[in-house]
């Protein structure tokens, strides 16, 4: 067994046989606490959440709050089956460790010896590069949306291995920066169905549900399946009400796994007994990636390994149309926390962590630095829009209410002394550098640097300039950028028009990220990039006169 397996593997053994909590350690009205947490979403007019605790896998809580199916009236139960959204991605990567266990492929395996349709980027992508999103490839999809996908259109693994085969670059090379994105594991679903024959879904019912007794747990193959006792999820409506939000993906292994709070809390169980799968995999999936020089990531397989309030924690959380769901471990404590939401509007992961507050409280130290003073003056000379070279994001900052904030973000910046502020109370870090630089550092230990952007905004007779169209063959689209009510307004088939507000340095920023324009030699526009979080300089070439005609009249513009 190599060197790093053995030492996590003790790990394991000694996080496995700490004693644990006694239950009269346990805070005495701990259930009516819970209760209070959930009980604005306690009602007969509204989604809501289920919420399960375990101790040393004896079920400790368990309740619905809310309605699972407003239309029919059936409340939220414990028993109710939820999209746990990428909750799902530590069953995949689970799956393809068991693969590597029997030797049927390994960690360090390209990519492409299993997909050999993607293309050949110049450096290797592995297994372990997915697994650990140290793979640098682009959000699926962003990119579907680039090619024309709309939000309710469906998508299968076929639409998502089409875009990804065509794409010309990666967000960065692997192994040198970590990047959460869902096409990583849509790749790994695919990797074990072609190595073991059998699609993920029946693969991980037979090896991993089955003998757990996970019985309310399968992946979705087809948006249009049923499930008994299934929440649905919602979003709110403008002007008050529901409205029901799910995704239409037909692939999954990112997502698309529906669930229990029993059945994930048996699941969590595993992670500590490794009842399936052994103590060498589950030491697998609770070790932490690292990057090209040693860094660790804090990402193993599809479980985020960072603490919390000062105790060990194995987490992960999931987002996906109106649901909203996290799971929480506590391997020394033995404590399990599974809460599973089915509207859009609830932040399952802060609840879960104040459901750990009061079961753990009494174990835990306060972790987040005490605020600062700084005078109005100082922050607001702050706000203003900033630009990073690495990752090509604008990131828009105001100073409103008589805080520093991010533009359409309602957490205020809380000072923290030495130019280090942090958005509510999380411990991400912004630092400013005197007047112009600025550092994030957020879950992820790649610390993205930006610069104040101070050049002019373009004039309204500059933008005429930008007016034309864009193509790229990475999606197989043309963009027409045009000038409307003195803005640019960016717009594709089938998609919603995007309008852009000018920052300065031909860069612009709107609901798709940053569009930032490009000059040939001669100071020409000869292309646009768009950049956001998950996809970096997504390219499209201005097209010339005549290619733009022909391009139009193929799209039917």
């Amino acid at each position: 067994m190599p060197r790093k397996l053995l030492v996590s593997s003790f790990l394991f053994v000694a996080l496995t046989w700490a004693p644990a909590l006694a239950a009269d350690t346990l805070p005495r009205g701990r259930h009516k606490q819970v209760d209070a947490l959930f009980s604005q979403w306690s009602s007969k007019t509204q989604p809501g959440c289920a919420v399960g605790i375990s101790r040393d896998g004896v079920l400790d809580y368990a309740r619905g709050y809310g309605m699972a199916d407003l239309e029919h009236d059936a409340p939220v139960t414990p028993r109710s089956v939820f999209s746990i959204a990428s909750i799902s991605k530590q069953f995949t990567a689970f799956s393809i460790g068991m693969l590597a266990q029997e030797g049927k492929l390994s960690m360090d395996d390209d990519i492409r010896k299993y997909v050999p349709e993607l293309p050949a980027y110049g450096k290797t992508i592995t297994l372990a590069h997915l697994m650990h999103h140290t793979n640098g490839l682009r959000e699926q999809g962003q990119l579907l949306s680039l090619a024309g996908w709309r939000g309710d259109d469906v998508s299968t693994e076929a639409d998502v291995l089409w875009a990804l085969s065509r794409q010309r670059g990666v967000n960065f090379e692997p192994g040198t920066e970590v990047l959460y994105g869902n096409a990583a594991y849509t790749l790994l679903a695919l990797v074990v169905r072609r190595v073991s024959g059998q699609p993920l879904r029946a693969f991980a019912d037979e090896r991993i549900f089955k003998p757990l007794g996970m019985t309310d747990t399968r992946f979705r193959e087809d948006h249009t399946e049923l499930f008994s006792r299934r929440a649905w999820g919602y979003t709110s409506r403008d002007g008050g009400g529901w409205r029901l939000s799910d995704s239409h993906a037909d692939h999954y292994g990112a997502g698309n796994l529906y669930s229990t709070i029993g059945d994930l809390l048996k699941w969590q169980q595993n992670l500590l007994d490794a009842r399936v799968g052994g103590q060498a995999l589950v030491a697998l999936v609770r070790t932490s990636g690292r990057l090209n020089d040693g860094t660790e990531t804090g990402y193993g397989g599809g479980l985020r390994l960072a603490g919390y309030r000062g105790l060990d924690m194995v987490s992960h959380d999931g987002m996906d149309g109106g649901y909203r769901t996290e799971s929480l471990l506590f391997p020394a404590q033995r404590v399990a926390i599974v809460t599973l939401c089915n509207s859009g509007n609830i932040d399952a992961g802060e609840l879960a962590r104040k459901v750990a507050d009061v079961y753990l409280g009494a174990h835990m130290k306060d972790e987040v630095p005490p605020a600062v003073k700084v005078a109005e003056t100082e922050l607001s000379a702050l706000a203003g829009d900033y630009w990073s070279p690495l990752t090509d994001e604008v990131v828009r900052l105001e100073f409103k209410d008589g805080a520093l904030r991010q533009v359409g973000v309602p957490k205020a910046f809380v000072p923290m002394g030495d130019g280090a502020f942090r958005p509510g109370e999380s411990t991400h870090v912004w630092r400013f550098s005197g007047p112009r630089e600025l550092s994030i550092r957020d879950f992820w230990p790649t610390t993205r640097p930006f610069i104040r952007v101070t050049a002019p905004k373009p004039t309204a007779t500059a933008l005429a300039t930008f007016a034309g169209q864009y193509r790229s063959e990475e999606v197989d689209m043309t963009y027409t950028v045009r000038v409307v009510d003195g803005k640019l307004a960016l717009r594709w088939p089938r998609r919603d028009e995007v309008v852009l507000d000018a920052i300065g340095d031909d860069h612009f920023v709107g609901s798709l990220g940053t569009v930032t324009f490009t000059r040939a030699a001669s100071g020409g526009i000869n292309g646009l990039t768009i950049s956001n979080r998950r996809l970096r300089r997504f390219r499209a070439e201005r097209l010339e006169r005549a290619e733009a005609v022909r391009a139009a009249s193929t799209a039917g513009n």
